[in-house]
């Protein structure tokens, strides 16, 4: 396939830190062209990932997450702090938007990131929407962490779901894509050690999940003999399975009947997603199921064929290269990180709840998200990120007791200026360094 790059001038979209060139109207970069398909679409060239615009120029997504009206309410005081400072000072959320969004554009971010004010989405900015496809799944565990995805109601669940979300935006130019859930719980991690495949196999023995863990064993080992020498049980038949709840730990051999129960369970999420969503709207990105700090390797091979991007949430000091190069090989997809932060202590909020440890200073903070996303645009296989997130965490905490400087404003929507100077500084250079990451 042969790439055409020229070079073409535009208008930058009002507002927009153009110093390394102009813009198109979505915020996109016309020193490197591509397709124009009318809509986003993910695009190699000249060895780089890109995200490219309906108008057919290079994008490098630069978000901002939770840009809200309202922000968190705080359950200590009964109402959310910067809502009432927003409606305050701006009487409507119709102008609030305008105004989030000319500062967003001045800052040198060109898109809208999840948990935004719908008001967000008339601001002619890209923005994404989260589906939510995990709802619909039966949930099992003492806090339904455990999403059922073999159930026949979830294939179900998801198509209605599609429908009700994804249709009345399949025409927008403006929207991105959708990421199918955020945060699922993929396996073994700090909440608990156990396997998925023996997680599924405590289940009822009605739940399908479960019924789908037994008939994968069945599958490899014809024979009881050969499944006790295999996995080390001592199951006088092979209908003894529907009473096994656990399998001995340690073997190779079970080891990889887990990744293989793994493989199947994401195989099942990923596939019943795309196709739901693609039914409602063809148009638009599949972003993926937002992953927390990691995603396993059953996980990852399974996700390939059905995510237009891998997305990740990733609250480390630097990015975590040698995973998202895992990521970005083993499923041939580019990856965007869609989740990471810094918050200090000079803040004055306690930031004692929520993921990244304190810097010490708004300095310290510029500093962070300097050498972060400088480190992901030489990344070739990266295609942007969100920074959560607009405003900050009330002190008194919001639902879940997160209280952290995350904001690029505060709850009284004053920017932190030390913290957006260098983000317009460093944002309007990021498209030329991932042009150079070839090299």
């Amino acid at each position: 396939m042969k790439w055409v790059v020229m070079l073409m001038l535009a208008l930058p979209a009002p507002g927009l830190a153009a110093a390394d060139g102009a813009r198109d109207r979505f915020g996109g970069w016309p020193e490197v062209r591509a397709t124009a398909t009318g809509y986003f679409h993910t695009e190699p060239i000249a060895g780089v990932w890109w995200l490219v615009t309906p108008d057919g120029d290079a994008f490098f997504c630069k978000g901002v997450s939770n840009v809200s009206y309202s922000a968190d309410v705080a359950p200590a005081l009964g109402y959310a702090p910067y809502g009432r400072a927003t409606q305050a000072k701006y009487g409507s959320a119709d102008k609030w938007a305008a105004a989030a969004a000319d500062r967003l554009r001045g800052w040198g971010f060109n898109s809208v990131g999840a948990w935004s004010s719908p008001e967000m989405r008339t601001q002619h900015m890209p923005y994404v929407l989260i589906a939510n496809m995990a709802a619909g799944a039966p949930a099992y565990g003492p806090h339904g962490e455990w999403a059922d995805f073999f159930a026949p109601q979830f294939a179900v669940a998801v198509r209605k779901q599609a429908q009700e979300l994804c249709a009345p935006h399949a025409d927008d130019p403006f929207l991105l894509g959708y990421f199918t859930d955020n945060e699922l719980r993929w396996g073994p991690d700090w909440s608990s050690k156990t396997s998925l495949l023996d997680e599924f196999l405590a289940l009822p023995a009605e739940a399908a999940g479960r019924q789908a863990a037994v008939a994968l064993m069945r599958a490899r080992y014809t024979t009881v003999e050969a499944l006790n020498t295999a996995l080390g049980t001592r199951l006088g038949s092979l209908d003894e399975l529907a009473k096994v709840t656990s399998l001995p730990a340690g073997t190779q051999a079970v080891k990889e009947l887990q990744a293989a129960f793994h493989r199947e369970y994401a195989h099942r999420y990923f596939e019943a997603c795309r196709e739901a969503i693609l039914a409602a709207d063809p148009h638009h990105l599949v972003l993926g199921c937002r992953f927390n700090s990691y995603a396993p390797a059953p996980v990852a091979e399974a996700m390939g064929p059905y995510v237009d991007v891998v997305s990740i949430n990733s609250y480390f000091t630097l990015p975590m290269k040698a995973q998202l190069t895992y990521l970005a090989a083993t499923t041939g997809k580019p990856v965007m990180v869609t989740e990471f932060s810094f918050k200090a202590r000079d803040s004055g909020l306690p930031n004692t709840s929520g993921d990244g440890r304190p810097v010490a200073t708004q300095q310290d903070r510029a500093d962070g998200f300097d050498n972060y996303v400088t480190a992901l645009a030489k990344m070739p296989f990266v295609v942007g990120f969100h920074w959560f997130e607009y405003a900050d965490e009330p002190a008194e905490g919001r639902f879940d007791g997160e209280n952290s400087n995350y904001g690029l404003v505060n709850i009284k929507d004053e920017p932190w200026q030390i913290l957006v100077e260098r983000m317009t500084h460093v944002n309007a250079g990021l498209e030329v360094l991932h042009r150079a990451a070839a090299r």
